[in-house]
């Protein structure tokens, strides 16, 4: 991704984030912030997140690729 792409990406981002929770949405009466449900629901989506990111990270697979990877750094020639 190119650094305009990037700029433009960030740009659409903060007009999003200011429509919701900027001086418009304080305006308008809309919430701002999270309540305890969405916080749990929040916890749990990130918990499961995290578990399958280990599963990928401790599969065989990624795990010999690492290892080839250090093996091939450290035996390197100079």
């Amino acid at each position: 991704m190119g650094g305009n792409a990037v700029r433009k990406c960030l740009r659409a981002l903060r007009r999003a984030w200011q429509t919701r929770f900027g001086s418009h949405a304080r305006r308008a009466g809309l919430d701002r912030g999270m309540t305890t449900s969405e916080y749990a629901v929040g916890t749990i989506a990130a918990c499961a997140f995290a578990a399958v990111l280990y599963k990928v990270v401790t599969s065989g697979a990624v795990v010999s690729a690492l290892q080839a990877l250090i093996k091939d750094a450290l035996d390197a020639k100079f």
